[in-house]
């Protein structure tokens, strides 16, 4: 679900911070609007708000990472192969987690995984600004990413159960928080350090506040086990439309990674931007992608998931077309932010035909279908470097559009 604000912040930061202003306004507005709202159909504000709060802390959560790399990098003397060794540990937690959460939902419910998922990931936070050795490292991130892994697979397995019962499209609203969450995640972080608070100190800060927001909405979350679905298999290899969806969300996550890994090395080497601003690509990306999720679900009503999916698809590899073969500089960011508003709500569209599935535990189903989408952000980028090393970064950009090509061609498989 997920950026990983990494790459993104390396650069103008002025840029960034007037973008995070912009959304911090619309955002605003949204709160204002649904975070505040006294009554819901069938009786659900207090559910969706609840909700909506934990993809806002999942997003903070992950992000606030993002500023702590270099000082563990520093703190512990790792060069860049160390470092990306370690860096594993992450998606190798997130990863083994998932299809055990699934099981894991579906007998004890969405709101214990949740609550004990998102605790469990406060806890490691400040861990992770402790550790004193690589090994401790990786051993506190892979337990931070089985936490945050948790937390994903349920949150979203929760959401489409506030979704069925709304009776309306709410998923990309969700994922909107999420994306949110990430951007001021790390700029809270990055200011907190940048005002002189130990690292140590601003990470327990952080963790205290989210924890604090999770065990609050532990009596308003849902606490519904379908006792169906307990009796359900903990895994199975995904097969028929879970699938699909799952090979389309491994198309959409491998172009939120290149956007990650590989947008500022574009922009630097093939655009001639130099290293401070080379990050203004992926804030343009992640700030379009966050505002078009705010209103994404309007978008769904209004023109329905397929048409969504294959709009949206179509306009993200129209964006890195207009990157990779417009030599123009300012194209590519207009390129960047092309990806941001179309693949924005993808993923939430897909992940809620996931766990709209007849006879399937959504827990499960969203379990795979998110398991494989993290595939694609995590390995997605090393393919898209080889590639490059065989032809271009541009090329491989374009094999990424044609990749977005095939998920629009695709899109009547959101009807579930």
């Amino acid at each position: 679900m997920r950026h990983r604000v990494r790459a993104g912040f390396a650069g103008d930061s002025g840029a960034v911070v007037y973008s995070a202003g912009l959304v911090s306004r619309v955002f605003g507005a949204y709160v204002s609007r649904v975070l505040l709202a006294v009554a819901d159909r069938g009786g659900l504000a207090p559910a969706a708000r609840a909700t909506r709060l934990i993809f806002l802390v999942s997003g903070i959560g992950m992000a606030a990472w993002a500023p702590m790399v270099p000082y563990a990098k520093a703190r512990l003397g790792l060069d860049d192969a160390a470092l990306g060794l370690v860096l594993l540990a992450f998606g190798g937690g997130s990863m083994l987690a998932m299809p055990l959460v699934g099981w894991l939902t579906q007998r004890y419910g969405n709101r214990r995984v949740i609550v004990v998922g998102g605790v469990l990931l406060c806890v490691a936070l400040p861990g992770l600004a402790l550790a004193a050795r690589a090994v401790a490292l990786a051993t506190i991130l892979f337990c931070f990413g089985m936490a945050l892994g948790a937390v994903d697979v349920a949150m979203n397995a929760h959401a489409v159960d506030v979704e069925r019962r709304a009776g309306r499209p709410m998923m990309s609203g969700f994922h909107g928080l999420f994306s949110v969450g990430g951007l001021s995640g790390a700029l809270g972080m990055s200011a907190l350090l940048a005002l002189g608070l130990p690292l140590v100190a601003a990470a327990v800060l952080v963790a205290v506040l989210l924890a604090a927001v999770v065990v609050a909405q532990w009596s308003n979350l849902l606490d519904e086990v379908d006792a169906t679905a307990a009796r359900a298999k903990a895994f199975a290899m995904p097969r028929g439309i879970v699938l699909v969806l799952g090979l389309l969300c491994f198309i959409s996550f491998l172009a939120e990674g290149a956007m990650l890994d590989w947008s500022a090395v574009f922009l630097r080497e093939f655009r001639g931007f130099d290293a401070a601003t080379a990050g203004i690509g992926y804030a343009g990306f992640s700030v379009a992608m966050a505002l078009v999720r705010l209103v994404g679900d309007r978008v769904v009503s209004r023109i329905g998931p397929v048409l969504t999916v294959r709009l949206g698809a179509g306009v993200a590899a129209t964006g890195f077309l207009l990157a990779a073969f417009v030599a123009w500089p300012p194209a590519a960011l207009v390129g960047f932010v092309l990806v941001g508003l179309g693949a924005a709500n993808i993923v939430p569209v897909m992940f809620g035909a996931a766990g709209r599935l007849p006879g399937a535990s959504p827990g499960v189903s969203l379990a795979t279908v998110t398991m494989l989408g993290y595939a694609g952000l995590l390995s997605g980028p090393a393919l898209i470097g080889f590639l490059a090393q065989a032809s271009s970064l541009p090329v491989a950009f374009a094999a990424v559009a044609g990749l977005l090509v095939l998920t629009a061609a695709s899109a009547r498989w959101v009807r579930a």
